[in-house]
């Protein structure tokens, strides 16, 4: 099988290393990929977000199965091209149509589908720029922290939560002026629910999920979680607190309504769900769906399985995933980020990366690098994910900032605390 993994960041680099494994897989490409997924694939030159540029790839170098990484091709209709084309609709691709990916594509639409199908969630309500009036009016029902979100994708960065309704009623209106442009048309308000979040994965051909391994990321930038929102500076896998009984309220609440719902409104949902979730006193909520993978998780949850993720992956391309295995590693998978200076604000590139073969122990995935000639440099504000095994998650975390300490590039740095509150 030759297989087509669209992206370029630390996720597709994780599912190029771990395919790379599979006797079932030829060849791998990536579009466009980075200076890791080189090593264990093909790079190609190429948008994602340009389907004509993607169809013009699969064709040429006969691929079997396309996988998504990032987000945009789905929300944008990627699945939904390949479906309507003549040349591409026996390629299986792994990853909702555009209906489905509305999940991660609207929020409103996601807090729409969890209160329809009475899916745990918080209370919140939508506003556009005509309803701006009754926006402040619902801001002065709710109790403090405000939670602020653009409908629309962000980059991550649509997502606000401030104590001041001042300050909360200048954030909505900037939304709507356009700060997030048109992710922000519509903002949802919600309430504030209090807990510590877990990201949860299932991988599904539309009937049947397998259930992957759960992940904490840590999204701030600064130690002790402060400062701004970054794309995810480390991440956990598995969560302490993800025990068996949470874990069977996160299925009996969350993952089969969930597909009970999408099955209710018609639609057949192909590839991975995200589930954003937190834990509220011992009960899950949902803060968030993601069409896709998540990244940083990507780098702690796929070394923890232990079969042939191609297995799974075919399941789903031919609707039998009913019928396939997985099996987890019970050992701790963690992973810390290390980012270019200035990140999540400004930042330079090209910086050459050092130290790329002292690594022992752990694995190295890169997220922004390129090849310049003979060496690596940066190419983006998260630039490699270190990863690392443990028998704890201590353990796990040692190994990774040991070998951290090896890397060097300039303006590096990386979050010391990975875990902390765990």
């Amino acid at each position: 099988m030759n297989i087509l993994i669209l992206g370029s960041g630390g996720r597709e680099h994780a599912l190029t290393w771990k395919l790379a494994q599979s006797k079932k897989v030829n060849k791998i490409f990536i579009g466009p990929g980075n200076a890791g997924t080189f090593e264990s694939g093909t790079n190609l030159k190429l948008n994602p977000e340009n389907f004509t540029e993607v169809k013009t790839a699969v064709l040429q170098n006969k691929i079997d199965i396309v996988i998504v990484g990032p987000e945009a091709p789905l929300t944008m209709g990627i699945h939904d091209f390949f479906v309507n084309d003549i040349a591409l609709r026996n390629i299986p691709i792994i990853g909702p149509d555009k209906s489905a990916a509305q999940l991660e594509g609207s929020k409103d639409f996601a807090k729409a589908f969890l209160t329809r199908h009475k899916i745990p969630t918080s209370a919140y309500k939508s506003f556009d720029k005509t309803s701006l009036k009754e926006a402040r009016a619902f801001l002065r029902t709710v109790n403090p922290p405000y939670v602020i979100k653009a409908d629309g994708l962000a980059a991550g960065k649509g997502v606000v939560i401030v104590d001041d309704i001042y300050e909360a009623e200048k954030e909505v209106e900037a939304m709507l002026d356009g700060k997030f442009g048109a992710a922000g048309q519509k903002v949802v308000i919600e309430q504030f629910l209090k807990g510590i979040e877990i990201s949860v994965f299932i991988i599904t051909d539309g009937f049947t999920y397998k259930l992957l391994p759960e992940a904490k990321d840590y999204k701030r930038i600064g130690v002790g979680d402060t400062g701004l929102n970054t794309g995810g500076m480390g991440a956990v896998s598995p969560v302490p607190f993800a025990d068996k009984e949470f874990m069977k309220k996160v299925k009996q609440r969350i993952i089969n309504p969930t597909m009970k719902g999408l099955s209710d409104d018609g639609i057949i949902y192909k590839g991975f769900i995200f589930f954003g979730l937190i834990n509220v006193k011992g009960d899950p909520y949902v803060i968030e769906y993601n069409a896709r993978l998540g990244d940083p998780e990507s780098e702690v949850i796929l070394p923890r399985i232990k079969t042939d993720l191609f297995e799974l992956i075919e399941g789903v391309a031919k609707g039998d995933l009913a019928k396939r295995k997985i099996e987890i590693d019970e050992r701790f998978v963690t992973t810390v980020m290390l980012v270019s200076g200035g990140y999540p604000g400004t930042y330079d590139k090209g910086k050459s990366i050092h130290g790329l073969n002292n690594i022992k122990g752990s694995v190295l995935f890169h997220a922004g690098t390129k090849r310049e000639s003979d060496k690596i440099v940066t190419s983006g504000g998260r630039v490699l994910a270190v990863s690392s095994w443990g028998y704890t998650m201590k353990e796990a975390l040692n190994t990774c900032y040991r070998n951290a300490g090896l890397l060097d590039f300039e303006g590096i740095y990386y979050r010391t605390d990975i875990g902390f509150d765990l």
